[in-house]
């Protein structure tokens, strides 16, 4: 199962990638929040998908799963969203100004 999800991560940072090398506001930003989805699968993986109890010590519960990987990923998907909210607001602040959405557009603009 691993494998399927590194695989995965692989083709999610691929298309995240290319979406970053576009030249559109849009695409800029959904490849950003690819991206960080694609490292949210990667700690996933890293940690390992274990299957268990839940972390509490009991007499009767020999193994169980470590809950620092989906504390470390709940917390970043949360960053990811701020994140992906401001850029939102800031390609349309960008957009009202100059009209464009093309970062070509907009450095000719400022260049004039």
């Amino acid at each position: 199962m691993e494998t399927l999800i590194t695989l995965l991560v692989g083709v999610l940072v691929m298309v995240a990638v290319y979406l970053l090398l576009s030249r559109n506001f849009v695409r800029i930003i959904l490849g950003t929040a690819i991206l960080s989805h694609a490292i949210h699968l990667l700690i996933l993986a890293m940690g390992g998908l274990k299957k268990g109890g839940a972390p509490l010590l009991t007499e009767e519960g020999s193994t169980y799963t470590d809950a620092l990987p989906q504390a470390l990923i709940l917390t970043a998907i949360v960053i990811s969203f701020a994140v992906t909210a401001f850029l939102l607001v800031l390609a349309y602040r960008i957009y009202r100004e100059t009209g464009a959405d093309n970062l070509d557009d907009v450095r000719s603009e400022s260049d004039d």
